[in-house]
């Protein structure tokens, strides 16, 4: 019984040795205990560095906060520009009205008529109460107005000619003058033959180019006037060549035709 009794006792010995320091263990009755230990604590590392977060914080804020003030210096930019832009067009649109106002009195409307009326004014007003960008847009609206108005009161009955491009606009006046002669000689020609009337008549047609020329280019200005601050387009080497041309093959077939 005695070494019995040892060995028991040296078995429950190895057992308790072997046991967790802490946790769940198993007793004799297979039934389970919590055995208390030591809890393993987490590092500041584990948890992040609080300066750090801060910091990250701090730049995040600060690249946001840059980018808003961006974005108002840029819109600050825009609407300094269309401010300016917007003053420019009103400068042009009222040198624009002053003259129509004068001529549009001489002609004799009534000057209440040339003053807008208080739902004019409100609807003006509406139209332009969203910033600097739709008051710039109002204003080029009105200055393409003007130059309509101003064209129809100055091309004198010539209005939708003068949109056109130059070249074709001022072959109005160039091609009549320019063929006035040539045809004139075709004309003795066929009434003469090849006789000395028609040596004469093409003598003194030689400078018909440059006289229809000279003619064309006084009434390009009379008939298509510029708006104020532009220049009248004569488009004079066309102008010449559409004077020169027509003269030049009408005397040499003539020239050919007496040979």
């Amino acid at each position: 019984m005695g070494r019995a009794g040892r060995a028991r006792r040296g078995a429950g010995s190895v057992r308790r040795a072997r046991q967790p320091a802490g946790g769940t263990r198993m007793t004799l009755d297979h039934s389970s205990a919590t055995v208390g230990g030591p809890v393993r604590q987490r590092s500041a590392g584990e948890s992040g560095d609080p300066v750090r977060a801060a910091w990250a914080d701090y730049l995040a804020a600060a690249r946001q906060l840059d980018g808003v003030r961006r974005g108002a210096a840029t819109a600050a930019g825009e609407q300094a520009r269309a401010v300016q832009a917007a003053r420019e067009e009103l400068t042009g649109v009222r040198t624009r009205l002053v003259p129509q106002e004068s001529r549009l009195r001489e002609l004799g409307v009534p000057p209440i008529s040339l003053v807008p009326t208080p739902p004019e004014l409100a609807e003006a007003t509406r139209s332009m109460s969203g910033g600097p960008a739709t008051v710039l847009t109002a204003l080029r609206d009105a200055r393409r107005w003007a130059v309509g108005a101003d064209d129809t009161l100055t091309a004198r009955g010539l209005s939708r000619v003068a949109h056109w491009p130059s070249r074709a606009r001022n072959l109005l006046v160039y091609g009549p003058l320019g063929l006035f002669v040539p045809v004139l000689l075709v004309v003795v020609y066929l009434l003469a033959g090849t006789g000395a009337v028609t040596a004469l008549a093409v003598l003194v047609g030689l400078p018909a180019p440059a006289v229809a020329f000279g003619l064309g280019w006084f009434a390009v200005g009379r008939c298509f006037p510029p708006g104020p601050g532009e220049r009248v387009d004569r488009t004079p080497r066309f102008g010449a060549l559409t004077c020169l041309v027509p003269a030049v093959v009408v005397n040499a077939g003539i020239v050919l035709a007496m040979l």
